[in-house]
């Protein structure tokens, strides 16, 4: 089968599309012919050779230190069970799935085998009926730790929520759980997406290129900044203060969220209600994953960039 193997780290180049073995399924196994993956943020940023110090040696135990422990690259995964390992006792053989495969990567690939379970390695569960599968793909990323943090907040309707980073795979299904959750939703983003937040339910927009503080003096019940110390402004540093008593300001730097099937389950209802739609800026074949990861390396996409995977007749 066709699949993205990375064996050293770096720029994007590293990434090579080679054949290697398909993978045949183990106890509590599923194998998944895959039609869509996605680049995310932590793909790029795991591939690179020039991390800071600390994020090196986080990368290294999760990852490995001089290489990569597994070759085949990709976390994201929307496509069919294949086939059923021993002890299999949810799926069958059909059925269209979607997920995480964690640290044990592999979606870059026409094939992959994933646990039936929820486990630090990953998570799967059954693709929104309503869903293309590249349209699956883009919410497992997004919808696993921006659901996480939204859970830190307690939500109840009426309450009034601030986005910082509205626009990428992680601010896009915030804003939305948001709304679900019946919030007064301000969004923040650039100039350039400002028609985008408000197309997903955004009461109100705030361009951080063009403004230093929230207007009129806004306070909020709920703060999440879902960019972290990656990307900053002075609106960014002032939103700090503009928590109500009693509020909470929550980051993505706060830490990733193990791999929970029932997140996925959960936004499978919403999206076939209607309250949930996937974000797609850009969408490749798996023979651009060099140029798919340049362009998220730019750090401007917004939502998820979709790789498509074609199957070869040789597989």
């Amino acid at each position: 089968m066709r699949a993205v193997v990375c064996t050293r780290y770096g720029p994007p180049e590293v990434l090579q599309l080679e054949e290697v073995e398909k993978p045949a399924p183990k106890n509590n196994e599923v194998l998944i012919k895959i039609h869509a993956s996605s680049v995310t943020a932590s793909d790029c940023l795991m591939r690179r050779s020039d991390l800071p110090v600390i994020m090196s040696l986080a990368r290294g135990l999760a990852a490995g230190f001089k290489k990569p422990r597994r070759p085949v690259w990709g976390a994201v995964v929307a496509g069919d069970v294949e086939a059923l390992g021993k002890g299999v006792k949810h799926l069958r053989e059909g059925e269209q799935v979607y997920g995480m495969t964690g640290l044990r990567l592999g979606a870059y690939a026409e094939y992959a085998c994933m646990r039936e379970a929820a486990t630090l390695t990953g998570c799967l569960a059954l693709k929104p009926a309503t869903m293309s599968y590249e349209e699956a793909a883009a919410v497992p990323y997004g919808a696993l730790i921006g659901s996480h943090f939204i859970d830190k907040g307690n939500i109840r309707s009426g309450q009034k929520v601030l986005v910082y980073g509205a626009s990428g795979a992680i601010g896009t299904t915030a804003l939305q759980l948001a709304k679900y959750l019946g919030a007064e939703v301000t969004a923040v983003c650039s100039t350039t997406n400002l028609a985008l937040v408000k197309s997903l339910g955004a009461d109100k927009v705030i361009d951080y290129t063009r403004e230093d503080s929230v207007s009129g003096g806004e306070l909020y019940d709920f703060i999440f900044d879902a960019v972290g110390r990656r990307k900053s402004s002075k609106l960014k540093l002032q939103c700090r203060s503009a928590l109500k008593q009693g509020g909470k300001y929550v980051s993505v730097d706060g830490g990733m969220p193990r791999p929970r099937a029932e997140c996925l389950v959960r936004l499978k209802q919403i999206i076939e209600e209607g309250h949930f739609r996937a974000v797609i800026d850009r969408c490749y074949p798996l023979e651009q994953i060099v140029e798919a990861h340049r362009y998220v390396d730019q750090g401007h996409k917004k939502g998820n960039v979709v790789i498509t995977v074609g199957h070869s007749s040789k597989t």
